[in-house]
């Protein structure tokens, strides 16, 4: 009995070591109680079958679709930056030849009575050829004419509220529409824009 005891008080000893020195073959670990260890941990073994997952033809399709779909919409965002950076432009140039016309348009209408002075002399026979006021009143008209500015009001035109101002009327038998009969005060436009209406007489019908 006694020697049942000590033999059982007797230390066991594990062989702990990863190759078995008598086979040469790679031993399992161990745990306490015998079973296998738990080297990896759940998500170890997850990432491991994860990469070793093989694509379907299907997964593959989807995942080139979704790529195609992100290249498309990013090149729909570009094209839309580069169509908005367009109109941007396009409206700033817009703006500035608005801005450069008004300010041409304000200098002429302050000179308008220069104009005006140099027309009724020369229609007085004031300016003679090659008189220095006759060369001043041409580079005068001819600078303002490079700008695009234009006469409005010529007798015998219809006319235009738009562009004319009526100061008298005058019935006429032979007048079949609203003409200008005489034009009192010649107007002036910048292209587009009306500077100064013309002020005239109209021969109305009867």
């Amino acid at each position: 009995m006694a020697d049942k005891d000590e033999h059982e008080k007797e230390p066991r000893f594990r062989d702990k070591r990863r190759v078995d020195p008598e086979t040469g073959d790679v031993r399992e670990p161990q745990a306490e109680d015998g079973s296998p260890a738990d080297v990896e941990s759940a998500e170890d073994l997850v990432q491991a079958e994860d990469a070793d997952v093989e694509l379907s033809d299907d997964d593959l399709a989807l995942l080139a679709e979704a790529e195609r779909d992100l290249v498309g919409e990013y090149r729909e965002r570009a094209a839309r930056a580069e169509a908005e950076l367009k109109n941007f432009r396009t409206r700033v140039e817009r703006d500035r030849q608005a801005n450069r016309d008004a300010v041409i348009a304000e200098v002429i209408r302050t000179l308008l009575p220069v104009i005006d002075d140099l027309d009724r002399a020369d229609a007085h026979g004031d300016l003679t050829e090659g008189s220095p006021l006759a060369l001043i009143a041409s580079k005068l008209r001819g600078g303002f004419e490079r700008y695009g500015l234009t006469r409005v009001g010529e007798k015998g035109e219809p006319f235009d509220p738009k562009f004319h101002e009526a100061l008298v009327q005058l019935p006429s038998p032979d007048a079949t529409s609203q003409t200008i009969a005489d034009v009192i005060e010649v107007g002036y436009a910048l292209g587009d824009r009306l500077i100064r209406p013309a002020k005239v007489a109209v021969s109305v019908p009867e």
